[in-house]
């Protein structure tokens, strides 16, 4: 009952010198925060619920005693560190002046000389504040003013750099982003040292206020689509941003497509090569996957360990990947073509034996096919749902066990079995997951056309799909670049890949400087033949 009364009193105390109480304080004084220092408590209190997270410590200054101050930050997001050694050890240690013994000199002195952190400002806005707060920073308030200090204190646990999980590395580097946006722009900076890399950042999402940055190499990059980029960004109005999937759909030019339109890697290296190409990374807090724009068709089957290679090597994969996909594209609707409409395309043995073990099966061929793709489809989805120790046996045994059960049961023939597992196999071995994901859908377009049609109604879907990916376009740029249209000069780093010291222009529908910053004659010239005697082999010289 006491300390209800004295609250009260407290209470009646502020309001007669501040004329209104708490709640009409914030109303009254347009958003900006009241001079006394128990109104804001109570309005922190009030506008957080009370949370038990919320931190309210007093703090009495070393030279300052009689001047109240306290600090607040929420439990979790600071770094307890540098809170405890250079704030709050600072304020009560503090050494400085007592000239400077007003209220309004008081917050002055403790951002410019107390205070042992980088990062400090001073603010009147709550919205601010509240934002500042509930991004890990600490705000410091001072009985008379009307002003508060927010302290750059962001920290708590986070996971550490590791090896990438989507992106395997086999030759180059081993980091991979995590989900703080400051360590993951910190990974690209220390492989492109240059002053020309430019960051602007900005907050998306009404509640959550995601910390979203735009990075981009200025005199390489295209002005008009860094123009296109903040437009498209600030756009947005939207309850919470959770993951970097929430802005490529809202930003990405085409949504009536299966196809990605927007690149994300989880390598610090990738996006260092897209940005010395003239593309703009797009970071978003809480996410290790960052956003490349604009995207091209034949990003997706590239690696940046292509580079690592020699051409010969890395083509040579390039175009096992693009047969690989059109495996996983076509595989099922070219049996079906093949043994409902087109049996004299068969070798005279190789059907004799398909229809020996179709003779028992009560299906045709597509109801076959889509049984198998179906039952495939369910057991990979229940792979991944399932806990790690388990998901890759049921994957396993499943599919043993049910491929060879309908078998015997006469459901399915073998080599339908074969047919399904191979193209299944394929769509694992596609680089990019958005891609696979794609080549999985439009594989029952394929199926279909094959069933009502056969290879007329393949050669059909087939056209319809590179019209379709033609009219695509990131970002202002036509996504089947250079193949349409075609850009000779640009046409070596697709399908396969050019020589190194071959590449002296950049995309110029990407990038804003065309001439790659290389030498003219950048071919290796190794020395001519050795001219030594035996007799200095000899000597050993």
């Amino acid at each position: 009952m006491f300390s209800f009364f004295k609250g009260k009193k407290e209470m009646k105390n502020s309001k007669n010198q501040q004329g209104n109480s708490p709640t009409e304080s914030t109303d009254k004084s347009s958003n900006n925060i009241d001079t006394s220092l128990f109104v804001n408590v109570e309005i922190i209190k009030k506008r957080t619920g009370n949370s038990s997270d919320i931190v309210i410590r007093p703090v009495k200054l070393g030279k300052f005693p009689k001047v109240k101050t306290k600090i607040v930050y929420v439990k979790g997001l600071v770094d307890n560190q540098t809170v405890n050694d250079f704030l709050i050890e600072a304020l009560i240690d503090n050494s400085a002046s007592q000239e400077q013994n007003s209220q309004q000199q008081v917050i002055d002195m403790i951002a410019e000389d107390v205070v042992a952190v980088g990062g400090i400002k001073k603010s009147s806005d709550w919205d601010e504040l509240f934002t500042e707060l509930m991004s890990g920073n600490t705000i410091i308030f001072i009985e008379g003013n009307n002003a508060a200090l927010s302290v750059s204190t962001q920290g708590g646990e986070r996971r550490s750099i590791q090896e990438s999980t989507t992106n395997v590395s086999i030759r180059g580097s081993k980091e991979a982003f995590n989900e703080s946006i400051e360590t993951n722009i910190a990974l690209v900076r220390r492989i492109i040292n240059s002053p020309d890399l430019w960051i602007e950042s900005m907050k998306i999402g009404k509640m959550t206020k995601t910390d979203v940055s735009i990075m981009y190499i200025n005199g390489i990059a295209k002005n008009e689509i860094i123009e296109e980029v903040r437009k498209r960004l600030k756009r947005i109005e939207i309850d919470g941003v959770l993951e970097s999937g929430f802005i490529e759909q809202l930003i990405e030019d085409q949504t009536n497509t299966t196809f990605p339109t927007i690149h994300h890697t989880e390598r610090p290296d990738g996006v260092a090569g897209n940005l010395l190409e003239g593309r703009i990374a797009i970071f978003v807090n809480g996410t290790p996957f960052v956003l490349m724009v604009p995207a091209l068709f034949m990003d997706f089957f590239q690696s940046v360990e292509d580079y690592y290679e020699r051409f010969d090597i890395s083509s040579a994969i390039r175009l096992l990947r693009t047969i690989i996909f059109f495996i996983s594209l076509v595989g099922p609707a070219v049996y079906i073509a093949a043994t409902t409409f087109h049996q004299e395309m068969i070798p005279t043995k190789l059907a004799v034996i398909i229809a020996a073990q179709r003779e028992s099966v009560p299906f045709p061929a597509f109801i076959e096919a889509l049984i198998m793709e179906i039952t495939f489809e369910i057991l990979r989805e229940a792979g991944i749902r399932m806990p790690k120790a388990i998901g890759s046996t049921i994957s396993i045994v499943g599919a043993l066990v049910i491929g060879q059960a309908a078998i015997q049961a006469g459901i399915v023939s073998p080599v339908m079995v074969i047919v399904v597992s191979m193209t299944a196999i394929a769509s694992f071995a596609t680089p990019s997951y958005a891609v696979a994901i794609s080549a999985r859908l439009v594989r029952f377009m394929f199926m279909v056309s094959a069933a009502t049609f056969g290879f007329y109604g393949m050669i059909l879907a087939f056209i319809i799909l590179v019209v379709h990916l033609s009219s695509l376009r990131s970002f202002g740029v036509p996504y089947m670049t250079p193949l349409a249209p075609f850009i000779r000069e640009e046409a070596g780093d697709t399908i396969v890949r050019r020589q190194l010291w071959d590449y002296k222009k950049r995309p110029k529908l990407i990038s804003g400087r065309n001439k790659v910053g290389q030498g003219e004659d950048q071919k290796p010239h190794p020395p001519g033949p050795c001219t030594m005697k035996n007799s200095d082999y000899d000597k050993g010289d």
